[in-house]
């Protein structure tokens, strides 16, 4: 009984996967190709007068680089090939908190094949303390984030692949979570910071290379030593999930 039941655990997400994909394609039975040309647009966030900011990512299908590097609050390169997929970006600044949404657009209609591109190249200030949201519904991820001020993590990945850098040298102690779905994530963990993970596997597997198991978590060498700690809460989906300190 167990036994099946896991089968039809593993069914329901697999379908759901494949919901998100069709959804985030704009798919529909008899539906045609919306797939044009390609389009190119940047667009630039002005920090104004945040000391701190709320950031939240948004993709359905596609590819998203994220990195630090941006002279303003945000520097972002989008490219795509269908029209309903046009970025949306937003920010608002109240008292001294900005909150940024870039979001991808809606294709509620039509059926896309392999030729549907979406890539999101974005850059974001290293300097301001930015508390991260990050939600993949299919598709690749590469998350360069050893360079920015994290208050926070929170990500959320669909069916696909992602690359989560949480190498950095950072100041202040925060917390991470990190939702799996179905496909592979690997998270790149810093060996001077001290680390502790607590892992929750699904059907998923959870792989952890240079942490050592301490009742129902995961530590670093430098846990207890340094004055900064990453809480990382892991969660793994059908997926794989492999920690790795380097």
């Amino acid at each position: 009984m167990a036994r099946y039941g896991e089968v039809v655990v593993l069914s329901i997400v697999m379908m759901a996967a494949t919901v998100v994909l069709a959804g985030a394609c704009g798919t529909q039975p008899g539906g045609t190709q919306q797939v044009g040309k390609m389009q190119e647009e940047s667009k630039y966030v002005d920090l104004k007068n945040a000391d701190s900011v709320r950031a939240q990512l948004e993709m359905g299908a596609g590819e998203l680089h994220i990195t630090g590097g941006a002279d303003q609050l945000m520097d972002g390169d989008f490219s795509y090939n269908v029209s309903e997929w046009k970025p949306k970006v937003s920010y608002d600044v109240n008292g001294q908190k900005g909150e940024l949404v870039v979001k991808q657009g809606s294709a509620n209609s039509g059926s896309l094949g392999a030729k549907a591109r979406n890539e999101w190249d974005i850059s974001l200030n290293e300097e301001v303390p930015t508390d991260l949201g990050v939600q993949m519904g299919a598709g690749e991820s590469d998350l360069d984030l050893d360079s920015l001020t994290l208050k926070g993590l929170d990500l959320n990945m669909g069916a696909g692949k992602s690359t989560v850098d949480l190498t950095g040298d950072y100041a202040q102690s925060f917390d991470a979570s990190i939702q799996g779905g179905v496909g592979e994530a690997t998270v790149l963990l810093p060996s001077e910071v001290g680390v502790k993970a607590k892992a929750e596997g699904g059907l998923g597997k959870i792989n952890a290379e240079g942490l050592k198991r301490v009742g129902d978590s995961y530590v670093n060498d430098a846990y207890g030593e340094s004055d900064v700690n990453l809480s990382v809460d892991v969660k793994s989906g059908v997926g794989e999930i492999n920690l790795k300190v380097v």
